[in-house]
């Protein structure tokens, strides 16, 4: 069994825990981290004694604020297999939890994106508080809504999924809930108290819910919509900029101004990853498209400069290859696209459960 002092796994009643416990880096995910929590669900998995597994945080300002992109772009650097072995193991993790046997709930308090994303969204409940901040931000680094995410945003009501991945925007707790990214709004200042009650009675966690919640505020989201419906109609991004340079809103041009930051190539691969996966049936199979994209991005330069001007030099200056949206050719999609080698594919766990 994989141990990391990063994930605390204890077991409190008939609830199974797992607390994030990396506070410096908001409880980004590392391979050990994934590793760890998912031998900790197949050990729970035909334990009669375990009735619900709860994911949260041991302190600090955020639930989880993504996978460990350093080492990501580390390894694109140079051979690729340590980046390979992380998503592989992540994505095995985000696959485990969404065809889990027993209730997971997650709270999403605070920071909660990209690889946080990947592992609350799976979850039956789904936590939201006033200080939530939910965001699938990596076309901003130079790569694209992983973890899942082309299956959740793919799903969401209209556009707002298209809109989401490419631009990365943030979104608070009402959103969330207005989405339908998280089922119950909680008041921060009383999780500790749900929790208790739901490790001193795990048989019915939604009459616990039901009695904590809070009514959210109303989602500014949702009062975006019919913006981001006919602005981000189009699957093609010259369609989208096109279309928001027509607009002379100052909201339009904020949202031109986003779009400017962001790699070409992997706002491209974002739109196309979202329409393929809304034809998907089986999130499995959703997965396995993911792993191909993620091995073919890495071997690409966007991930390793994304990274370099966002979070190593902090300039905020990426030099994208190709640099502008007209230089992102379908050939080079398609490159993207295509399916690994058969011996290199992913696959999930054996032990966990089949989708039909």
């Amino acid at each position: 069994m994989t141990m990391t002092d990063d994930v605390l796994i204890a077991v409190e009643g008939g609830v199974g825990r797992l607390r994030l416990n990396r506070p410096k880096a908001i409880h980004a995910l590392t391979r050990a981290m994934c590793a760890t929590m998912t031998d900790a669900l197949l050990a729970w998995q035909d334990d009669v004694a375990i009735r619900v597994v709860m994911i949260d945080h041991a302190e600090g300002r955020g639930f989880c604020a993504g996978g460990d992109i350093r080492l990501i772009a580390e390894s694109a650097a140079g051979d690729n297999l340590a980046a390979r072995d992380f998503f592989a193991t992540e994505y095995r993790l985000n696959h485990l939890l969404f065809t889990y046997g027993k209730p997971v709930i997650a709270f999403m308090d605070g920071i909660t994106m990209g690889g946080g994303v990947g592992i609350a969204q799976p979850a039956r409940h789904r936590v939201a508080t006033e200080r939530t901040v939910y965001a699938m931000p990596e076309t901003g680094i130079g790569l694209f809504p992983d973890v899942g995410g082309g299956w959740y945003l793919s799903r969401l009501p209209g556009r707002s999924g298209r809109y989401l991945a490419v631009t990365g925007a943030r979104i608070d707790g009402a959103d969330a809930i207005a989405l339908g990214l998280a089922t119950d709004y909680l008041p921060s200042d009383r999780l500790e108290e749900v929790k208790a009650a739901i490790i001193a009675d795990p048989s019915d966690i939604g009459a616990v819910l039901a009695r904590f919640a809070a009514t959210p505020p109303d989602s500014h989201f949702s009062a975006r919509l019919p913006d981001i419906d006919r602005l981000f109609a189009s699957d093609r991004l010259e369609d989208i900029y096109a279309a928001l340079r027509a607009d002379r809103s100052d909201w339009a041009q904020a949202q031109l101004a986003a779009l400017d930051t962001k790699s070409p190539q992997t706002m491209k691969v974002a739109l196309r990853q979202l329409a393929q996966a809304s034809r998907l049936t089986r999130f499995v199979d959703n997965m396995a498209m993911e792993y191909d994209l993620a091995c073919r991005i890495i071997a690409r330069p966007d991930i390793v400069e994304g990274v370099r001007a966002l979070i190593v030099d902090k300039d905020n200056q990426p030099r994208w290859n190709p640099p502008t949206v007209e230089a992102v050719t379908d050939q080079l999609v398609d490159a993207i696209f295509a399916p690994l080698p058969e011996g290199e594919r992913w696959t999930p766990l054996p032990q966990a459960a089949v989708e039909v």
